[in-house]
């Protein structure tokens, strides 16, 4: 019998990510939709956008702490005080895991106690189970917890524990990058049609492409570097496509992308 056949999870606020969340461990098989509690701020909202997946739909948030085993705050991070304060009792002894971005242990552990508390920073790709979920090192789970948590939230792609100090920059990485690669996917989607290719075709070729080039980044190991020296022959066309990325900024682009996330982060 598995492990997580009889826990129950919550959702505590179900925005994009909370939904992404959801959506992959149904995706995987780790739990079926039944096992699954939420809520949010606006009911008609939430049942308009979950209703169809089978899960329980809740009025309040206390509905869902009361039922479920394992929480997860999925509201914003400036609300995460407010929601959660009030519900300190009612998860106490829980497993509570924090979707909110930037809300680490000791924020959690001043407003939950009692409750086994861990942040997390996962990203949208979550939700086709080829995403990634990076957990703070810092944490109040038990070892058997962690274990729990380990194995569930590997379902869903790639799966880190992490010191505090680079939650941030990893969060940023792994959450921001999906939608610059949607961009930088849209804008080869715009040379494809420019160049004869319909939008179906060529958004099939590039998802496929990315996916190819992340799995072989991760299988082979190598550098980055080496990956596209593999593809640029000498006098070839990649080359003259590089130099032109090169020559309009893109290295830097991407760089100072990050840099304006993370003065953002911090509030500069």
């Amino acid at each position: 019998m598995s492990q997580m056949e009889h826990v129950k999870l919550g959702f505590i606020g179900y925005g994009n990510m909370a939904g992404a969340t959801a959506a992959g461990l149904m995706l995987s098989g780790a739990v079926q939709p039944a096992q699954i509690f939420a809520c949010a701020k606006d009911y008609d909202k939430l049942c308009k956008k979950a209703a169809s997946q089978g899960i329980h739909l809740c009025q309040t948030a206390e509905e869902v702490a009361a039922a479920c085993d394992i929480v997860f705050i999925g509201v914003k991070p400036y609300m995460v005080k407010e929601v959660m304060e009030p519900l300190a009792d009612a998860l106490r002894g829980k497993v509570v895991v924090s979707l909110a971005a930037n809300t680490y242990h000791d924020v959690l552990s001043a407003i939950l106690p009692d409750a086994h508390c861990v942040a997390t920073a996962p990203n949208t790709p979550v939700s086709a189970c080829e995403g990634i979920f990076i957990c703070e090192e810092d944490n109040s789970l038990t070892e058997d917890e962690k274990v729990l948590i380990s194995e569930l939230l590997g379902h869903l792609g790639l799966f880190l524990w992490m010191d505090q100090a680079h939650m941030g920059i990893a969060g940023a990485i792994a959450g921001c990058s999906p939608a610059f690669v949607s961009m930088f996917m849209e804008a080869l989607g715009d040379a494809g049609c420019k160049h004869g290719l319909t939008r179906p075709v060529v958004y099939k070729l590039i998802a496929q492409m990315l996916v190819g080039t992340g799995k072989m980044a991760l299988k082979s190991g190598d550098h980055p570097g080496q990956m596209k020296d593999a593809v640029c022959s000498p006098s070839g066309t990649t080359i003259c496509g590089v130099e032109a990325l090169e020559k309009n900024g893109f290295r830097f682009a991407i760089m100072d992308a990050i840099d304006q996330v993370q003065k953002k982060a911090s509030g500069k």
